[in-house]
């Protein structure tokens, strides 16, 4: 009964598992603040959502796009940026799309046959347009104009707020490619245009368009040391960071309490429940990493076919196909630091709790002033959310400590 095509784990990158945990905040922020108050022309910065690996950002961002397509917003596709790539390549072959979703091809308008064309060779020679063929508008210029007019129909076809997803940021590493990216997005968002309201008279409004970037925590760096105040008064940055226990127990909870529906092979329904300890299991292995839940949730699915996944499965599960997939997830994280931050963590370890002063840290790493790794701390806390400062410093990725202090991801 409890087969691979009905697991509602997925432990997969831009899928939206069945079994969802967690990041109301984020999910609430689009469907209360940013979509109506697009849908209303009223001012709203995008959204920039950054962390380690893992975390469910490309998941977050692909239920947020779910939602607005039920809303029957035009959406783009998520939209990766591989490493070394033309960002304005990509982003024009999106907002081609998203023009035909406006229908702006089928109007007769010799401006719009023009704009449509300059940006179809954007998405074709990308960034080195601009180089090349000086005479004409730069790419972000033509992007930005595009926007605007799908924006324009977004507001004739009513109720509709045009949603644009750019993944791995961190990627775009070409300044001046950033800058066009982030000038097209940003003039876009903040484009004031007239309408008649129901009196007669004319009001400025903005256009209903809201752009989600996500990436690694390195494009915080990048993008303030290069757009500066420009870049936090259009985007707002939220750096996400591991799930505590009580998001994961209420989405294993209706497992417990009522049982998760699957077919069975009669053509009817039946129920598969799961044993509070195993329950428990999960959230012990995982760490509250959003990933390892559903690889956890995942591996024990598989380990039975019986109505009741046991603790026992669970286990079995992880140590015959979870623990080295864990212990690399770990891995890749940790060899991403740069050498200072990763020996801050080792000397953290080293110290028992109660001694995890900076004070104490600082002199474990080499150093006689606590100040000479304050920024060091801060980035380890503000931008990658894997430890908490305080008084006494800890760890706010158990997975991370776990692994550097135990012999977690084995289990006996």
């Amino acid at each position: 009964m409890r087969t691979s095509m009905n697991c509602p784990f997925s432990p997969h990158a831009d899928v939206v598992p069945p079994v969802w945990a967690g990041r109301e905040d984020q999910l609430r922020d689009w469907s209360d603040v940013v979509r109506p108050r697009r849908l209303a022309g009223l001012p709203e910065r995008g959204r920039t959502i950054l962390g380690e690996p893992g975390l469910g950002k490309s998941s977050l961002l692909s239920k947020i796009a779910g939602d607005a397509a039920d809303h029957g917003d035009w959406v783009t596709k998520q939209l990766r940026i591989p490493s070394k790539s033309d960002p304005l390549k990509v982003v024009a072959a999106a907002v081609l799309k998203l023009a035909d979703m406006a229908g702006l091809p089928t109007k007769r308008e010799k401006r719009l046959g023009d704009l449509i064309a300059r940006v179809s060779q954007i998405s074709i020679k990308g960034y080195g347009l601009s180089l090349r063929e000086a005479d004409g508008p730069e790419p972000f210029t033509s992007l930005t104009e595009l926007l605007v007019e799908i924006g324009i129909a977004a507001i004739h076809k009513g109720d509709v707020v045009v949603l644009i997803h750019i993944d791995e940021v961190q990627n775009i590493t070409d300044e001046h490619m950033l800058s066009q990216l982030l000038i097209a997005l940003g003039d876009a968002m903040s484009h004031e245009i007239q309408v008649k309201a129901p009196g007669g008279y004319l009001v400025d409004r903005l256009l209903p368009i809201s752009v989600y970037l996500t990436g690694l925590p390195d494009f915080a760096d990048m993008s303030s040391a290069r757009r500066g105040a420009t870049f936090a008064r259009r985007f707002a940055t939220t750096t996400l960071e591991t799930f505590g226990d009580d998001d994961l127990e209420a989405a294993l909870q209706p497992f417990v309490l009522s049982g998760w529906e699957v077919p069975d092979e009669l053509g009817g329904r039946r129920l598969v429940t799961m044993e509070p300890g195993a329950r428990d299991g999960i959230l012990e292995l995982c760490k509250g990493e959003p990933f390892l839940f559903q690889l956890a949730g995942e591996k024990a699915w598989y380990s039975g076919s019986t109505d009741v996944i046991t603790r026992e499965q669970v286990i079995t599960g992880w140590q015959q196909s979870a623990r080295d997939e864990a212990a690399g997830h770990v891995e890749r994280i940790l060899e991403r630091l740069p050498g200072r931050e990763r020996e801050l963590l080792d000397a953290m370890i080293e110290l028992p709790d109660e001694d995890r002063s900076l004070k104490n840290i600082a002199h474990a790493m080499g150093f006689e002033s606590s100040s000479q790794i304050g920024p060091i701390a801060q980035r380890l806390d503000t931008n990658r959310k894997i430890i908490a400062r305080g008084r006494l410093y800890s760890f706010r990725n158990r997975a991370i400590e776990a692994y550097l202090s135990s012999d977690w991801p084995d289990v006996e």
